[in-house]
C-alpha cells in the first residue's frame, strides 16, 4: 500500500481540497483508495466529499481500540473510495499518546488498499509530524505567499529534526549530543543539518549513520496551491533553495493549481470540485498530479531520485503553470460569450484579485521593514 500524508505548515493553503479530490482521482483511476480525516480536532473533510454527516469516526475507534477499525471505513458515492472520518468533537484528541499514534498507525497501515490517502492537521505537532513521516514520500501543499512558503520550509526542518531524534534514539552519546543540542533553543535557528551530522559523527558513528540513511530516503513531495499567475510558480525556487542548503532535502515538484472560485460553488453544492467540474483548471491539475504520482509507482522502487528527475520536476511545473494560465483565460473567454459570467461578475473577480494583490504588497513591505531594521540592529540573517 502506498501511504500518501497530505500536509502544509499552516491552514488555509488548500490541503484537505488537495487531499479529498486527489484520493477520487485515485479511485477513478481504478485504484483502491482509503482517505482518512487525520485533521484531529479540527476535522471537516467529510463536507469536501459532500457528505452531511458521518456515522464513526477516529474518536470511535480511540475509544473501542479492540473494536476493528475497518468497520469505521465509510462507503462513499465515489467507485473504489472509502472514508475514514476524523473527530472534532472530543477534546484534546489532537494529542494522541504515543501508544495510541502507534496503534492507529499500526490499524490504518494494515488496511487493504492502494493508496491510504491522509488529511493533516496544520502546523507542526508532533502527532502530525509522525503521521507524515509513516511515509518518506509525504505530500507538502503551499500557497505563493510568504507566510505559506516560510511555513512550509519550517515543516520540513520539524520533520527532519524529528527524523533526527528516532535516528540516534534515548540512549548512547548520540542521544546525549542530540539532548543537548535541543536544550539550545537559539542554536538550532541557526545550525545546518549538515554540519548537525558531521558532529553526530564525532559522537556516534552509528546514529550518524542511521541519521543519513534515513534522511536521504526522506524525500517529500510539493505541491504549489492557489496560484494566480505563472510568475507564482516560480516562487517556489526559494522554497527549494532553503531545503537544500540547511536541511539537504531535495524536493520532488508534483505541480501547480491555479485558484479557482468555482471551488466555493462546488462546496456550497456539496460535491469535490473533481466531480462538479472535471474539466476546470483545477480539477485538470488534480487529474495531472494524480497520473505523476501513478506513473512514479511504476517508474520508481521507491528508491533515491537522482538530481535530474528533480530538476525536471521544477521545470514541469513552471511549464504547466504558462499552460494552465492559458486554459483559465480561455475558459474565462468562453464564460463571456456563453454568457455564463457576466461584465459584473469579471469585474469583481479582478477587483478580488487585486484586493489580494494589494494585501500581499502590504505583507512584503512589512517583511522589506524588518529586514532593514535587523540589519541595522547587526543581526546575522
Amino acid at each position: 500500500m502506498h501511504i500518501v500524508p497530505v500536509a502544509s505548515g499552516k491552514g488555509g493553503v488548500g490541503k484537505s481540497l488537495v487531499a479529498a479530490n486527489l484520493a477520487i482521482a485515485l479511485a477513478q483511476a481504478g485504484k483502491r483508495v482509503v482517505l482518512a480525516d487525520l485533521d484531529l480536532g479540527g476535522s471537516n473533510l467529510h463536507l469536501i466529499l459532500g457528505m452531511p454527516s458521518v456515522t464513526g469516526s477516529i474518536g470511535s475507534f480511540l475509544d473501542s481500540p479492540k473494536d476493528q477499525i475497518t468497520a469505521l471505513l465509510q462507503q462513499t458515492d465515489v467507485p473504489n473510495l472509502l472514508f475514514l472520518a476524523g473527530d472534532a468533537e472530543i477534546p484534546g484528541l489532537a494529542n494522541l499518546t504515543a501508544s495510541q499514534k502507534r496503534l492507529l498507525i499500526r490499524r490504518l497501515t494494515a488496511l487493504d488498499a492502494d493508496y491510504l490517502i491522509i488529511d493533516l492537521g496544520a502546523g507542526t505537532g508532533q502527532t502530525t509530524l509522525d503521521f507524515f513521516l509513516t511515509s518518506s514520500h509525504g505530500i507538502i501543499c503551499t500557497n505563493p505567499t510568504p507566510t505559506a512558503t516560510v511555513s512550509a520550509y519550517l515543516f520540513l526542518k520539524n520533520a527532519a529534526f524529528r527524523i533526527l531524534q528516532s535516528a540516534v534514539g534515548t540512549r548512547g552519546a548520540g542521544a546525549k549530543y542530540v539532548k543537548e543540542l535541543f536544550s539550545d533553543r537559539s542554536g538550532l535557528r541557526q545550525i545546518y543539518l549538515p554540519q548537525i551530522a558531521r558532529e553526530l559523527d564525532t559522537h556516534d558513528s552509528e546514529a550518524g549513520l542511521r541519521f543519513r540513511r534515513a534522511l536521504r530516503s526522506f524525500q517529500p513531495r510539493l505541491i504549489m496551491n492557489m496560484i494566480d499567475d505563472p510568475k507564482d510558480a516560480e516562487k517556489v525556487n526559494r522554497l527549494r533553495r532553503s531545503t537544500q542548503q540547511y536541511l539537504d532535502l531535495d524536493l520532488l515538484h508534483l505541480g501547480v493549481i491555479y485558484r479557482d472560485e468555482l471551488q466555493d460553488t462546488a462546496l456550497r453544492a456539496r460535491l469535490p470540485i473533481i466531480r462538479y467540474k472535471p474539466g476546470s483548471v483545477l480539477s485538470q491539475a488534480i487529474y495531472r498530479i494524480c497520473e505523476k504520482i501513478l506513473q512514479m509507482e511504476e517508474d520508481t522502487d521507491e528508491s533515491v531520485l537522482d538530481l535530474e528527475v528533480i530538476n525536471d520536476s521544477f521545470e514541469a511545473a513552471e511549464a504547466e503553470a504558462e499552460q494552465d494560465f492559458a486554459g483559465k483565460l480561455s475558459y474565462i473567454e468562453d464564460l463571456l460569450d456563453t454568457g455564463t459570467l457576466s461584465t459584473g461578475d469579471l469585474i469583481e473577480t479582478v477587483k478580488s484579485q487585486q484586493h489580494e494583490i494589494t494585501q500581499l504588497r502590504r505583507q512584503l513591505d512589512l517583511y522589506r521593514k524588518k529586514l532593514l531594521t535587523a540589519v541595522d540592529q547587526g543581526f546575522s540573517i
